[in-house]
């Protein structure tokens, strides 16, 4: 069972450094010569013979590539206060980022996009996204609304995707990489959630001319066909804003594209 937050607070901060590094699948040697210290410096850290200054549990941590939200973490495991803030995207603080989202989701219009924070939900829409929406069972409608739930459940949109089994394949690999990279244990019950549905199908082996996973769905009668793209906010200071996510999808031939111009043009 993944630890929970006060657990984790509990471990000593060399484990948890300790854990990151054998995460990241590196020895103390390699460690130690990117941080520019001794292996037995790393290794006393690890194991608590040595306690590390602010700016080590810092430095390890850069390069680790441990999340923001984790530093702050392995911080007040070594006895020291967060230095990175958490604030609620709709703060005042937070103004610029929320007018940024929005014009973008508002210029991808017609064409579907979302904002997504860690845990897959979904934080910011753009109209285009009724076609996700349509025929969903009301309750993956409430609120926050799951993205990658909302895709594979079997009363979402699994229904209506054609290739239902590549996209679902696609998408627990992906969720599985960010679990091992980030060892959240509510990523990890999402993955399991995920990985429980029922599919009947297997994925089809790429075709010679497929370089990425299409999204095939069915709406309104039209067989539309999407490719998808992740965006994120470059050098972040704000745990929320590090782990926001920005999905946007493109028409995948000129059918697709024309249907969406003109539904949403009223054409």
């Amino acid at each position: 069972m993944a630890a929970t937050i006060e657990e984790t607070f509990q471990r000593p901060v060399g484990e948890l450094l300790r854990g990151w590094r054998e995460r990241r699948r590196l020895s103390q040697l390699e460690l130690a010569n990117r941080v520019e210290v001794s292996t037995r410096h790393v290794s006393f850290v690890e194991t608590g013979r040595s306690k590390p200054s602010r700016e080590m549990v810092m430095r390890l941590a850069e390069h680790l590539d441990v999340p923001l939200r984790d530093r702050n973490q392995l911080l007040l495991a070594g006895g020291f206060a967060p230095v990175y803030s958490e604030a609620s995207l709709h703060s005042p603080s937070m103004l610029a980022i929320r007018t940024t989202l929005r014009r973008l989701l508002k210029a991808h219009e017609p064409y579907p996009a979302l904002v997504v924070d860690r845990w897959w939900n979904i934080v910011e829409a753009n109209a285009g996204i009724a076609i996700f929406t349509a025929d969903v069972d009301e309750k993956l409608l409430q609120a926050p609304i799951n993205a990658l739930r909302l895709t594979l459940h079997p009363d979402g949109l699994a229904p209506r995707i054609a290739n239902i089994a590549e996209v679902r394949a696609a998408a627990l690999a992906s969720l599985q990489r960010q679990v091992a990279g980030t060892a959240d244990p509510e990523l990890q019950d999402l993955y399991d959630e995920l990985r429980g549905y029922a599919v009947n199908d297997k994925p089809a082996p790429p075709g010679p001319a497929e370089v990425v996973v299409p999204f095939d769905l069915t709406h309104d009668g039209r067989e539309l066909s999407l490719l998808t793209t992740i965006a994120t906010f470059g050098t972040p200071l704000d745990v929320t804003v590090s782990e926001l996510m920005i999905e946007s999808f493109y028409p995948a031939d000129d059918a697709t594209a024309e249907y969406l111009r003109n539904g949403a043009t009223g054409e």
